[in-house]
């Protein structure tokens, strides 16, 4: 399945460039998490959705997590983060992250709009900011925070016959997730529940 930027852009505008609270995040597989929802300070960040406009097909950047991280070492993220005070915005935020860990300079992105806020259980409310990336840019990865960065196509990620639902022993119970694993890249966890959500809002 082939998908191009102009095709998002289009679905989007048909949106008009909605964002429903759907009740996203980990504890919608896993109902014993429902109390994520109902915490009065969550940790707030953002992450880069980060659409390719190459000219075949449209492409999705993603990372793999330094190894030496305390946390999700060695798993597959957008690029992002906490969202600082000197922040503006979740896009400033994600913007911001997205240079220092890959080297994407913001000249390169367009911000197109936000899908619902995910709730991860690690108690932070991410807002993933939808944007297109032009081709001609160049990354400088940042060791201290990323592997290294890779592209999946768009048309991979969006076909739910790629979606797949498993579940590991974590914290004492048994926990849901998704997962999407393209050759030996297994992309899990809140990543893929992102794309998911990504999926359910524009190619479902």
């Amino acid at each position: 399945m082939l998908l191009t930027t102009a095709d998002l852009r289009a679905r989007l505008l048909a949106s008009s460039g909605r964002v429903e609270d759907i009740g996203a995040g980990d504890h919608v597989l896993n109902p014993d998490w429902q109390w994520l929802k109902k915490q009065p300070d969550p940790r707030e960040a953002a992450v880069l959705v980060p659409i390719i406009d190459r000219p075949e097909a449209a492409s999705v950047l993603l990372t793999t997590r330094a190894g030496h991280l305390r946390q999700h070492s060695g798993q597959i993220a957008f690029p992002g983060g906490r969202i600082d005070p000197e922040d503006a915005s979740p896009e400033a935020a994600a913007l911001r992250e997205a240079q220092e860990e890959v080297g994407l300079a913001p000249e390169f992105v367009e911000t197109i709009g936000r899908l619902p806020s995910y709730i991860s259980g690690t108690g932070f409310r991410i807002t993933p900011v939808l944007s297109i990336v032009q081709p001609g840019f160049s990354l400088s990865i940042n060791p201290d925070e990323v592997e290294d960065a890779f592209e999946v196509p768009l048309g991979f990620l969006m076909d739910v016959a790629n979606h797949r639902l498993e579940s590991r022993h974590l914290r004492g119970a048994e926990r849901h997730f998704y997962t999407m694993p393209f050759g030996d890249r297994y992309i899990w966890g809140v990543t893929a529940g992102i794309l998911r959500v990504l999926y359910e809002r524009f190619y479902a």
